[in-house]
């Protein structure tokens, strides 16, 4: 097959069918363009070769193990080092600075949020709010019939329904999650633990600091499921872009050195001959990954995508019952107009995958990439499986934070040098001997008074003798024979250079935003904590595009994990395969993913705030615990929000609830006061009442008590008065019968007389005793004193 290639370019053509483009020989010629692209000699020499030599090199300035060859070039006299004796050694300036970046990048944490944005999802979270609506509105009602057994709430907790529709929106914001946005963010989070994504995202950090790229690839395959592989920046190959996000790149791949074995375990359909002639080739060395580590069994491998178009084709066929049925036809589907089907087409992008021995015309693979991800906005668009981001890139050129320090690092280094060697050129101090003057001493024991009994005195004791006067008594011009010499002349140079090397510290610190409070390497003690706090926030925002750039590759590593699971789900045949990539889930988890390929998700990462905004945030909690505004366990509930917007406002919503609960608490609080005070005006008049009654009641009974009191004694003295009345009854009728007895007897004792005067008197003792009958008183039976009743009712002795 004749491949037709584009006259600007060494690419064949893309305006080709699309049986074409599926063809091997399509696929030899896309892998020699990018081959002649990136590994032949151009006018500026081997792309590959520059990039793979930049990106080592600034490698080892991070490193502290730049080459040392140009420093002796510049120290060197014609390539003469015989009179250097210094250490070569590289200083480590920049590694400080990378760590400082990196890690701070790597300590970024955040949390993965999903958000489904389909229609159906967003309809469903429209009931469930109007329906949350419904309960607030409601809620009144509704209680009552819980009260009475009838739950009509949609909510499972009724206490935590929010007051009002402003704290509705702000409930659904925080509580309210779908069981497929669960789902989706299990999915992915498993993903990435399986991966070890937070050491491939320091490896990312890194590279972007040192490299200013970074690049990862999202796969899958049926035996490890979805993996996400770091992929080193200088083994990539990808079509020119001015994007710093690499989003119009039509083509992209990398080289890989793997063994013959490992070649032939990935592709078992090799020939023996082919593959004897590939490892045998003469070429191979030249394409050798990392240089100096070239081995006969190694073979260096590019796998690349390559991005074009499919024409697809669509039937339109009307039934004799007049419906439509679409069947797909190739692209060379081009009939004559008809009444009975229509021709629709459309055009999507598609991805090739290859695989192509560097050197040799051979390729390993070239195919229809499977799994291909694509939006659920725009299914015609396709979606690379490389994440790369280049946040300083102009005209393809690639700037890091270490390219632009490097420069400063040599002339640290020279300055290193020329101190060490300034210090080695030091000559110490001495002393001067006058030797005539020593000659005119006589110390007068008869010793000799020598130089070196001069240095001794000197150096022991630090005196000196000396004579001012000559043995011819003229001025002696030796009188002090030692003298110290002193010998500043490096010192000037030695303060000199350190001041040099503090310059080109300070402009590395200048050029790179990493200063002394970023670092914490010169606190200055005078300096107020909140200026410390403003410079290492503005050393912050220097090196923030570094921090975008990784979370960049974050969040596009979890919208192609997103994809690929929908798009996995789709095809029967994988399906299986990612669910025993995800057994982890439980069923119900599943279950919701099956129905995946009907939701759109959104991926956002909830950033944990910054130090300045959590400062803020505690400064706000702080001032409304003091006010009383908010308990504690509000305080708590809000230093666990990451999201410092939400954070704000469930703080002024806790508070607002907290007014309101006090408000209302008063409210009660007043009632309650004045219901306890007629409860106890009440109480107290019922008290009263009560000791009234109870003090009638009292004298009511002491009445009653003496009423009967004296009812009884007069009941006592009535029967006593009976008694005493019938004993004297008895004793008159005694002594009545006594006296009716005297009386008898006198009379009887009369009568006798009477007899005996009878005879004598006659009638005139018959008138006399008839006299004295008549003037004979009545007998009195009464009792003197004893028979009073008055104060006695006899009332009370009547019936009852």
């Amino acid at each position: 097959m004749r491949i037709e290639t584009n006259t600007n370019s060494s690419f064949p053509s893309q305006v080709v069918s699309d049986e074409e483009k599926a063809s091997l020989d399509y696929g030899i010629q896309v892998g020699r363009a990018i081959e002649g692209e990136w590994f032949q000699e151009g006018r500026s020499g081997n792309r590959y070769a520059q990039a793979y030599s930049n990106f080592h090199q600034l490698r080892l300035y991070a490193r502290g193990e730049q080459s040392i060859a140009k420093y002796k070039d510049e120290m060197s006299i014609n390539g003469d080092l015989s009179y250097l004796n210094l250490d070569w050694k590289p200083v480590n300036v920049i590694s400080k600075f990378v760590d400082i970046v990196v890690n701070g990048m790597s300590d970024k944490g955040y949390e993965i949020s999903t958000v489904a944005q389909d229609p159906y999802s967003t309809q469903e979270k429209s009931k469930y709010s109007q329906a949350l609506l419904r309960d607030i509105n409601s809620r009144q009602l509704l209680t009552e019939f819980k009260e009475l057994g009838i739950d009509l709430f949609n909510t499972t907790n009724p206490e935590a329904l929010p007051a009002s529709k402003e704290e509705l929106d702000l409930y659904m914001q925080m509580n309210f999650k779908q069981q497929v946005e669960i789902a989706e963010e299990e999915v992915i989070n498993n993903v990435l633990a399986k991966n070890k994504y937070e050491e491939t995202k320091r490896r990312l950090a890194y590279d972007l600091t040192v490299l200013g790229i970074g690049a990862c690839k999202t796969h899958f395959n049926k035996t490890e499921g979805i993996t996400i592989d770091y992929v080193d920046p200088s083994y990539i190959v990808y079509s020119y872009t001015e994007d710093p996000n690499f989003e119009d790149i039509y083509y992209v791949g990398e080289v890989k050195s793997i063994t013959i074995p490992e070649l032939k375990k990935q592709y078992p359909d090799i020939p023996e001959e082919e593959l004897l002639r590939i490892q045998q080739m003469p070429g191979n060395s030249q394409y050798i990954t990392g240089w100096g580590n070239y081995d006969e069994n190694t073979v260096q491998v590019m796998y690349f995508e390559y991005k074009t178009y499919h024409n697809q084709v669509f039937k339109i066929k009307k039934t004799d019952q007049g419906l439509e049925k679409a069947l797909i036809k190739n692209d060379g589907f081009n009939p004559p107009p008809s009444d009975n089907f229509d021709v629709v087409t459309r055009t999507i992008e598609v991805l090739y995958t290859g695989a192509k021995v560097l050197g040799n015309n051979y390729m390993l693979e070239w195919k229809l990439a499977e799994n291909m991800t694509r939006p659920y906005a725009d299914t015609t668009k396709v979606k690379m499986n490389y994440c790369i981001s280049a946040p300083r890139i102009y005209k393809g050129r690639i700037e890091s934070l270490v390219s632009k320090i490097t420069g400063f690092a040599d002339m640290i280094q020279l300055t290193h040098l020329k101190l060490q060697q300034v210090m080695s050129r030091l000559v110490p101090d001495g002393v001067f001997l006058d030797m005539d003057g020593l000659a005119e001493v006589d110390l007068g024991n008869g010793t000799n008074y020598n130089p070196a009994e001069a240095l001794n005195m000197y150096f022991q004791t630090g005196s000196i003798v000396g004579r001012s006067l000559t043995q011819e008594g003229g001025m002696n011009a030796g009188k002090v024979p030692v003298s110290e010499l002193t010998s500043s002349s490096g010192q000037a140079k030695i303060q000199s250079l350190i001041g040099t090397y503090q310059y080109y510290l300070q402009m590395i610190r200048d050029v790179t935003g990493l200063n002394e409070a970023r670092d914490g390497s010169m606190p200055n003690k005078d300096s107020l904590v909140g200026l410390q706090k403003l410079a290492a926030n503005a050393s912050n925002v220097a090196t923030r595009h570094l921090v975008d750039s990784l979370l960049y590759i974050g969040l596009r590593t979890c919208e192609n994990i997103s994809l690929k699971t929908a798009d996995i789900i789709k095809h029967p045949l994988n399906k299986n395969a990612l669910m025993n990539s995800i057994s982890t889930f439980n069923t119900r988890t599943l279950e919701e993913l099956m129905n995946l390929q009907i939701h759109d998700f959104g991926i956002y990462l909830e950033l944990e705030p910054e130090e300045e905004e959590k400062a803020k945030l505690e400064q706000n909690v702080q001032v409304a615990l003091k006010s009383g505004a908010i308990a504690l366990s509000d305080a708590i509930d809000v230093r666990e929000i990451n999201n410092i917007k939400l954070a704000n406002q469930y703080l002024k919503l806790r508070q607002s609830q907290k007014l309101q609960r006090e408000q209302e608490a008063s409210q009660q609080n007043i009632q309650a006061q004045a219901q306890a005070n007629a409860q106890a005006s009440e109480a107290a008049a019922m008290a009263e009442v009560q000791k009234q009654q109870a003090l009638t009641q009292e004298k009511v009974s002491i009445e009653q008590a003496k009423s009967q009191f004296e009812i009884q004694r007069m009941q006592n003295e009535a029967q006593i008065k009976r008694e005493l009345m019938a004993e004297e009854f008895n004793y008159q009728m005694e002594l009545a019968k006594v006296r009716a007895g005297v009386e008898a007897d006198r009379e009887k004792e009369i009568e006798d007389r009477k007899d005996q005067r009878t005879r004598i008197q006659g009638t005139q003792q018959s008138e006399m005793i008839d006299q004295r009958k008549n003037d004979l008183l009545p007998i009195n039976f009464e009792s003197d004193g004893n028979d009073d009743l008055s104060g006695f009712d006899l009332g009370s002795l009547g019936p009852k």
